[in-house]
């Protein structure tokens, strides 16, 4: 499983106290009726802006899992070499993060004493965070590959005639990444209209392939070693049908649950779900700090390569 983007910060417990007081007392300021009028009349941002700030910043140039709350670098830094990420990113809604706020606090009194739980849905400072269904695992290019995989992966897409699509959410569960070094608290994905997840699954890790890169979910062997000149997949199915592995986390921990944690996990009630709707119409592609956009059915969103920095 593909998983993204980790910073944090050390500073004085005082002080920490004294900027939590200050941000408390901006949120009050900004929850009254009349601040809420003026907010409700600005435009929304779009949403290439979320790309521009999508990496934190580096606060050191070695693999110190004390800046990132135990978490270690499944990628480490080499000079010339850039992790790189395919997904499908979402943005919850206020409404939503309030249902997916409340199944995190069930999940964490469900957990007990077992470990820590820390939310994906805000930064350490409060910020709203993406989730997102990975379509790649952490992989890396070299510098001289990243214009080829963009040019190749844009094209895929746009000649695949995937059209925009929306998912429904239906279960919750614990699963862990390649190494075994953190769990997830996810929400499993229903297979969209079309079987749009496998074949966006099945394009990225063709297009990897050529690159020398592991699949995520399917087997290598079913994978066809070549990608270029393929016009588009609208008839094809997958080798390997992978739906029950697509899902979006909503919280980690470095312990393992234990098999009662995870049946009680099990037993929350997810019904407020039910009216859950996630639209997605656009892939996105990661590589370093650079995000590419690719609209679904449109090609690539600007004359960005993902390379091109």
């Amino acid at each position: 499983m593909a998983l993204v983007h980790y910073s944090d910060s050390e500073s004085d417990t005082d002080d920490n106290e004294d900027l939590s007081t200050s941000r408390a007392a901006k949120r009050i300021h900004l929850d009254t009726p009349t601040d809420n009028k003026q907010a409700s009349s600005l435009p929304p941002l779009p949403p290439s802006f979320h790309d521009l700030y999508a990496s934190s910043t580096r606060v050191s140039v070695r693999d110190d899992p004390s800046l990132h709350g135990g978490r270690k670098r499944v990628i480490p830094h080499v000079e010339g070499n850039w992790p790189t990420h395919i997904y499908l990113e979402w943005y919850p809604s206020k409404s939503d993060l309030v249902v997916l706020s409340d199944i995190i606090t069930q999940a964490e009194e469900c957990y007990g004493s077992e470990g820590d739980i820390h939310s994906l849905l805000h930064s350490d400072l409060g910020a709203q965070l993406p989730l997102h269904i990975s379509l790649s695992r952490p992989v890396v290019l070299r510098t001289e590959q990243r214009d080829s995989f963009a040019e190749i992966f844009a094209r895929e897409i746009r000649d695949s005639h995937i059209r925009p699509f929306d998912v429904t959410l239906y279960d919750l569960d614990w699963v862990s990444n390649y190494e075994k070094t953190r769990w997830f608290l996810v929400l499993r994905v229903q297979t969209p209209k079309y079987d749009c997840l496998n074949r966006l699954l099945r394009i990225s890790n063709r297009t990897l392939a050529l690159f020398d890169q592991p699949p995520l979910y399917e087997s290598p062997t079913s994978i066809e070693s070549k990608v270029p000149g393929r016009k588009h997949y609208a008839d094809e199915r997958p080798v390997e049908d992978c739906s029950h592995c697509f899902h979006i986390s909503l919280a980690w921990t470095l312990t393992q649950p234990s098999s009662a944690a995870k049946a009680r996990v099990a037993n929350i009630d997810l019904r407020r779900l039910r009216d859950f709707t996630v639209h997605f119409n656009t892939v996105k592609a990661k590589i370093g700090n650079n995000v590419s956009s690719i609209p679904l059915s449109m090609g690539i969103q600007d004359e960005r390569t993902i390379g091109g920095l």
